[in-house]
């Protein structure tokens, strides 16, 4: 038997998508039960923690790997899209005192793009002569001039050779967004609101019953026992050890799926004399065969009120499907469904195991030339290593190639919409509005598109439409949301 009543809804994992699925919920629905259930002994430890990833506002201004044809912006127009539905999201709970100072979880950052190589000064300009006809894209600037990129990030260009070439992009649209203090604000206020959290505690295994219940074993890890959750809908929003749940409660939909972990680092400096000297993200393109989450980037952040700046990321190699997570993680994830994609996917992908294999052999010496060739005036005193979140790329089946490795989200639901779970990275935090949206469209289809319609449309007030498509709503939007949560226009 269980220990207690069934509950309405388990959100399992501590992170910014538990965070934001239940904050839609309890909106449309507060008279259900809530259960936050998280491993570790906070929430937002692992990916949402600003040490964990880079904190960029992810809205295609400067990402270059959402749009690989200069000539095609759909896929970054779709991305900017949900970015202003986080920020429509966001604007409106903290008109509402939810989220407090907008400064605590979001601050201006203008996002850059700094390419080299003659090829990707081509590409660049092209992409920019693009996305500038669509009035998401319309104040982006470009610029092939020393004195212009000088002033938009002079550490890109002291001490950099006069004869090299070079093109960037820059939008002062850009943010720098704190996802752990953004998701700690959220379950906050979903606790006072009579949502329970249970901290330190581990989902161990997951069934369905006979009635349509799912019963879950949860392990207190502090007092070691082992308690049961009966609940009417489960949410696996645990990163990398999602698969491991979904996986446990034998859903078929589950099947044939794997996670390739990627661990990485950053050099950071909070050397106040340097940090002050940048003001931006700037990326630039990926090497051959890298992942998305892997083009380098020099970052300013700002977490807890200090300001620093980061470089990265270094990719490497790690077992663990989280970073608190166990070097067994890779191997208890196999099963008869996924081996073979998983050796698909290996052998498809040489290039990008090649690229890990020299990621794990670059010395520290070797990781530093890397950050000069952004700033070529770096020196190693102002800059430490440090070791960032685990990322789990996914890797599904495929009718003609038998595996592939996918980049992006995957949601993962069973037919009957009582369980869903959430795979990969990139763009992920940023976009989470518009995943967690697409979870309570898919789960409860008719109460999303009946009673819950206004009072989504409350939080969000451009749901189902294009900003895209409608020029005039865009600018509107984008100034008011800019306004409340205190960035440029």
């Amino acid at each position: 038997m269980s220990d207690r009543a069934p509950v309405d809804v388990v959100l399992i994992g501590g992170g910014i998508m538990s965070a934001t699925l239940g904050t839609f919920l309890k909106r449309v629905r507060p008279d259900w039960s809530i259960v936050i259930v998280e491993r570790l002994g906070a929430v937002a430890e692992e990916s949402s923690n600003p040490w964990n990833n880079a904190g960029t506002g992810h809205s295609a201004l400067c990402e270059l790997n959402y749009m690989p044809n200069p000539a095609d912006p759909a896929k970054a127009i779709q991305i900017n899209e949900q970015f202003q539905q986080s920020r429509q999201f966001w604007a409106k709970l903290v008109e509402e005192g939810v989220l407090g100072q907008p400064s605590d979880f979001i601050n201006p950052a203008p996002h850059m793009t700094f390419v080299r190589k003659p090829g990707d000064i081509d590409y660049l300009r092209q992409r920019h002569e693009t996305l500038t006809k669509h009035v998401l894209f319309e104040e982006l600037e470009y610029s092939e001039d020393r004195a212009e990129v000088m002033k938009w990030a002079p550490l890109l260009m002291r001490g950099r050779d006069k004869s090299e070439k070079f093109a960037a992009t820059r939008s002062i649209a850009g943010t720098d967004v704190n996802f752990g203090a953004l998701t700690k604000k959220l379950i906050d206020n979903l606790v006072a609101d009579g949502a329970e959290l249970r901290l330190n505690s581990e989902v161990r295994g997951i069934k369905k019953r006979s009635d349509g219940l799912w019963r879950l074993k949860v392990r207190e890890l502090v007092r070691q026992t082992t308690v049961q959750l009966d609940a009417r809908f489960v949410f696996v929003g645990a990163g990398g050890w999602a698969l491991k749940v979904l996986q446990s409660a034998g859903i078929p939909e589950a099947k044939g799926y794997g996670t390739f972990p990627i661990s990485g680092q950053f050099y950071k400096t909070t050397n106040p004399d340097v940090v002050a000297k940048h003001d931006a993200k700037v990326y630039s393109q990926a090497e051959a065969g890298a992942p998305p989450m892997s083009v380098p980037h020099l970052d300013k952040r700002v977490v807890d009120g200090e300001a620093s700046l980061l470089f990265g990321p270094y990719a490497g190699a790690d077992p663990k499907f989280l970073k608190y997570g166990s070097v067994l993680d890779l191997p208890a994830g196999l099963r008869a469904s996924n081996i073979g994609p998983y050796l698909r996917v290996a052998l498809d992908n040489l290039v990008l195991l090649k690229y890990l294999i020299g990621q794990l052999l670059l010395t520290k010496k070797g990781k530093f030339a890397e950050l000069k060739k952004f700033m070529p005036t770096a020196k190693p005193a102002d800059w430490e290593l440090i070791t960032a979140g685990q990322r789990a790329q996914v890797i599904k089946k495929d009718a003609k190639k038998g595996g592939v490795l996918q980049f992006g989200t995957e949601v993962i639901a069973h037919k009957d919409g009582t369980i869903v779970g959430l795979l990969g990275a990139s763009p992920g935090a940023s976009t989470a509005v518009s995943i967690m949206l697409d979870v309570l469209k898919t789960c409860f289809p008719t109460e999303y598109s009946g009673a819950w319609q206004a009072q989504l449309k409350d939080l969000i007030p451009t749901l189902g439409e294009s900003l895209d498509n409608d020029p005039e709503l865009a600018r509107a939007t984008m100034e008011r949301t800019a306004r409340v949560l205190g960035l440029p226009r």
